[in-house]
């Protein structure tokens, strides 16, 4: 392990980087039962993938692809089923435009096969390069200041409100309770700098929620199957359960000349995840990356590598009914745990595909237990802040619209748009177009035409 992941270059041991990638795992894990909610229950049921096909297939995926990534790259990097994305393959292309699921899969197998492509280029690394310092900064606290806010939010401390459109959340139930004191045991372990604080946070709260779940079984306010003891350890399953597996293979070129969908309207389909996708990972790998100590002069040793596996991701992701897998930003839970190589993505890999048999066992741990590990990742991140140079509206304000627009619309690729836009306008407004990279005015009119789809969409009935 010591030659292949080169732990001591990076100051790091064998036992830190399992119990780094124990914490990103258990950060992680909600998305094996989140995902199948978004994709098969609730107004999906009967219009997309099976529930429990879609279980065993998000852990294989993500499994699969963080072993990948481990072993491939060396970095700690986690990838899983993307959420946003799924709920845009959910809500819009099944719900909303009609697509089968499969068609739907399909589209995300497209749009992760292009980028696959730009990623073979050399294209998607180069746009890499050509981001300003500036931006690259604001890019990870942008993501400290996403991840504190989903924090909070998961921790029921903030919720959407009546006449404003966010205010406090329901502060007497037992899962907010939970919340807040797994917020103070994690701030006081990170205060005395007790190694593993956000494992051992996780962990204590868990057991804080079963009991409380106990005690108070009608006002609880947890998830179901959360915060109490399984009736079955083990998923009782057999082959059918893999039968979601490359089912949207046959609808790869069939998509493109269905009646039912307009050539136009797969195509701007296909654009907007792709734009999402190819940015969202962009901006996580930076905040990542920068957290871990592992960028160097703004730019991450071997990122292609990292790229690639990411964007064979997306089309994987597509293939085995999962939606788009990508990058986790909750991989800053396993750096903050002091994670700096591969086998930090090793353990969570083994774990995820553990979880296709054990599925219920994760399935006790309550968001509430993991949002106070993301609130002081939030904070660790955010700390970045600091090698901010200050100067110009030019170079401050796209910044400050990239920090603040991720947290407000939930979006990753909104706040890059926002603030690579608002750069490349205020540096021509300053006289210094020269200044901005050729293929920042690229992305500038990819993200213009990004923001022009919706508008597109409702103006031509797409």
């Amino acid at each position: 392990m010591e030659g292949f992941f080169r732990l001591s270059e990076r100051g790091t041991s064998v036992g830190t980087e399992i119990r780094a990638g124990l914490t990103t795992f258990m950060v992680m894990a909600y998305i094996i039962f989140v995902n199948p909610n978004i994709l098969s229950a609730g107004p999906l049921e009967g219009l997309g993938p099976p529930f429990l096909q879609t279980v065993v297939a998000t852990a294989l995926t993500a499994g699969i692809l963080t072993l990948a990534m481990g072993l491939a790259t060396n970095y700690p990097f986690a990838l899983a089923a993307g959420l946003g994305l799924n709920a845009v393959v959910a809500f819009d292309l099944i719900l909303n435009r009609g697509f089968a699921w499969e068609e739907a899969m399909a589209v995300i197998a497209w749009e992760g096969i292009i980028i696959t492509v730009l990623v073979l280029t050399g294209l998607r690394e180069a746009i890499m390069d050509a981001i300003p310092n500036s931006l690259k900064r604001s890019i990870a606290v942008g993501i400290g200041l996403f991840i504190l806010f989903i924090g909070l939010v998961t921790g029921g401390f903030i919720q959407a409100g009546a006449g404003t459109p966010v205010t406090l959340g329901s502060l007497t139930t037992p899962a907010f309770l939970t919340f807040l004191i797994g917020l103070v045991i994690a701030l006081a372990l990170m205060a005395m700098r007790i190694q593993g604080a956000l494992l051992i946070t996780i962990v204590v709260t868990t057991i804080v929620a079963i009991i409380l779940r106990s005690a108070f079984p009608d006002t609880h306010g947890f998830g179901p199957g959360q915060a109490e003891l399984p009736e079955s350890y083990f998923f009782d399953f057999s082959g059918d359960n893999f039968s979601t597996l490359l089912a949207p293979l046959g609808f790869m070129l069939e998509l493109w000349t269905s009646p039912e969908h307009s050539f136009i309207t797969v195509a701007l389909v296909v654009f907007s995840l792709m734009l999402s996708d190819f940015f969202d990972t962009m901006g996580t790998v930076i905040g990542v990356g920068s957290e871990a100590g592992l960028v160097k002069e703004g730019r991450l040793p071997g990122i292609n590598r990292v790229l690639l596996v990411d964007s064979v991701g997306a089309a994987l992701g597509g293939l085995f009914s999962t939606s788009s897998n990508t990058t986790y930003i909750e991989s800053a839970a396993g750096v903050s745990e002091g994670g700096r190589t591969g086998l930090t993505a090793v353990v969570v890999g083994v774990l995820f595909l553990a979880a296709i048999l054990i599925a219920p066992i994760a399935g006790i741990v309550p968001a509430q237990a993991t949002a106070p590990a993301l609130v002081v990742v939030g904070y660790l991140m955010f700390t970045i802040a600091k090698d901010f140079e200050w100067g110009e509206i030019d170079d401050v304000f796209p910044a400050l619209l990239t920090m603040i627009v991720m947290p407000l619309t939930y979006s990753i690729t909104n706040g890059i748009a926002a603030g690579f836009v608002a750069y490349v306008f205020l540096k021509i407004m300053r006289g210094k177009a020269a200044d901005v990279h050729p293929l920042m005015w690229l992305v500038a009119v990819a993200f213009l035409v990004y923001f022009a789809v919706p508008w597109l969409s409702i103006t031509f009935d797409l």
